[in-house]
């Protein structure tokens, strides 16, 4: 008799009329792993997941949060795509992200779950459908809606738990730069490449010294990685066009880009370029770097050329872009994406992984030649980096090198703020007044902030149970409190998200997906309606529904 009524008691605590009917050892919804970032590393991120793993208990679930590294958690995540169930994961601010395609495209495309940024394996040909739409259409307000349709379809499927778009505080040492020197890109901050390049000294110190709480995963053209990764990529090697402080494209290795019909683009390349090995860069090159994302070996750069039909040399230094289709996207997604790269060295590269399992992402010890306005000069992957500036570059910057140094820990970023071993925060994984109080304390530092055009997010690994089911993903993302999230974790520096496209970009983002409601008791109910049953404590599967005990 006590056993049943426990049972009961299990059933009432979900709202559920059910009986605790004898079940097997696989019907039981299995102990969820969380993967997150250390919270040295990552605090906001780490503190995050451990609330929203008593969320998830609350629904009769077993969850382990469990810290991994970074390069830990990419191996497992991005190259082991069948061996997890959920992770706390992010999709940084960058420049070409102000415009909405990569984020409504390539992260949900099917097309790119087994490689690519669809790594949590979303499929849904209605989304496909749409998401190749909008790249189509040349009318902005006909786009718009369909950018809204898309963020629609997301809402509903909930194929990851959105929950804050972070407001990024970052410093400056001013008795060193020049303030109103450094530049602020909308989404983005003062960290970027408008600020690198015109940020004057004010003395001697020629150096700006940045710190970054995470290690560097790889410097490499074709590959996508985190944010530190991405500030170095940005520096060595030029593109076509870059994304300007205003958010929109301007042509930049290019002396003019135009359009010569709704599916032609014509490129004029600067005079005079040339690789940091001082070979000069040729139209050659350039037809190159958008060739080599087009087959299997750049899984994360093909997306953004799989429209161009063709590319011709149509002078000494100019070429001509041929597309499948009007795509509105092409001069942000594409040409102000795709980095520029040596066809002499990235020749061979390329032909020596034919017929190998390995792609281009996955080098590490691979040429750092560019013909950016940075050269590499040193990387020691746990300490630091150091770049000098390219004088010969068309856009030289005012400092003599750009020093990144690896400090995972936020008090120690401020003490070496103080003594001058860091004269630029590039991101502060600590309690953010407490890097407000330390300015006001040292009025020598200044403190920027920016609410930020990525977001921070949990992803459910769609190919496995129980995340294969929208009622199951829906219910753990509504049992998340994003106000929450945005005290307990983030205190207060960011706003809630349920969107991949963030409120900065105002004019594509869908205020209708803001009203998501969420709650632990809505996402019971939500089980409940599904067939899911709480039995001693316990989750349990829908009647008839069993799934192979899986290991991780």
């Amino acid at each position: 008799m006590k056993k049943l009524l426990a049972a009961a008691a299990g059933v009432v605590a979900l709202g559920l009329a059910a009986t605790a009917a004898a079940q097997g050892p696989t019907e039981k919804v299995r102990k969820l792993n969380l993967y997150s970032w250390p919270q040295a590393a990552f605090p906001q991120s780490y503190q995050a997941a451990q609330l929203i793993a008593q969320q998830w208990r609350q629904l009769g679930l077993e969850v382990e949060v469990k810290p991994l590294q970074r390069q830990q958690q990419t191996q497992l995540i991005w190259f082991s795509r069948d061996k997890w169930d959920v992770t706390m994961w992010r999709m940084v601010g960058r420049p070409e992200r102000s415009d909405p395609d990569e984020f409504l495209y390539s992260l949900y495309h099917s097309s790119y779950a087994e490689k690519g940024y669809n790594f949590i394996g979303y499929i849904n040909p209605e989304y496909d459908k749409l998401a190749e739409k909008q790249r189509t259409q040349l009318d902005r307000e006909e786009r718009r809606k369909t950018a809204f349709a898309l963020q629609e379809i997301i809402n509903r499927d909930q194929p990851q738990a959105f929950l804050v778009h972070p407001k990024s505080l970052m410093a400056i040492n001013k008795a060193i730069f020049k303030e109103d020197s450094v530049v602020n890109q909308s989404g983005i901050g003062i960290r970027n490449i408008w600020t690198f390049l015109k940020i004057e000294p004010l003395g001697a110190q020629k150096d700006l010294i940045i710190n970054s709480n995470e290690t560097i995963n790889a410097t490499n053209p074709l590959y996508i990685g985190g944010a530190v990764d991405s500030w170095v990529t940005d520096l060595i090697w030029d593109r076509i066009m870059r994304i300007g402080p205003d958010g929109m494209p301007q042509p930049w290795a290019a002396e003019s880009v135009s359009w010569a019909d709704d599916t032609t683009v014509d490129v004029k390349l600067r005079a005079g370029m040339k690789w940091h090995d001082g070979k000069p860069v040729t139209v050659d090159d350039v037809i190159f770097s958008f060739q080599a994302p087009a087959g299997d070996k750049a899984p994360m750069y093909k997306p953004f050329v799989t429209d161009i039909v063709a590319i011709e040399q149509t002078g000494d230094m100019s070429l001509r872009f041929k597309l499948k289709s009007p795509n509105t996207t092409f001069l942000t997604a594409t040409l102000a994406k795709i980095n520029l790269i040596p066809k002499h060295i990235w020749e061979p590269v390329l032909k020596d992984l034919a017929g190998k399992p390995e792609t281009a992402e996955q080098l590490k010890e691979v040429s750092k030649i560019g013909s950016g306005p940075f050269k590499l000069v040193r990387w020691a992957p746990t300490e630091e980096i150091l770049l000098e500036k390219n004088a010969d570059h068309w856009a030289a910057p005012k400092i003599d090198r750009w020093i990144m140094r690896i400090v995972p820990n936020a008090e120690a970023t401020l003490g070496m703020m103080k003594r001058g071993e860091l004269n630029f925060i590039g991101m502060f994984g600590g309690d953010p007044e407490v890097l407000v109080k330390f300015a006001k304390d040292n009025p020598d530092i200044a403190v920027k902030s920016e609410v930020d055009i990525g977001f921070e997010y949990v992803a459910f690994n769609n190919r496995r149970p129980p995340f294969d089911d929208t009622a199951f993903r829906r219910a753990l993302s509504v049992a998340i409190d994003r106000r929450l999230m945005v005290s307990a974790a983030w205190s207060d520096y960011a706003i809630p998200a349920n969107s991949h496209v963030s409120p900065v970009l105002s004019f594509w983002h869908d205020p209708a997906v803001d009203s998501f409601k969420t709650g632990v008791a809505d996402a019971k109910k939500i089980l409940q309606d599904a067939g899911y049953r709480v039995v001693g404590g316990k989750l349990y599967y829908p009647v008839g529904k069993q799934e192979k005990l899986a290991t991780e």
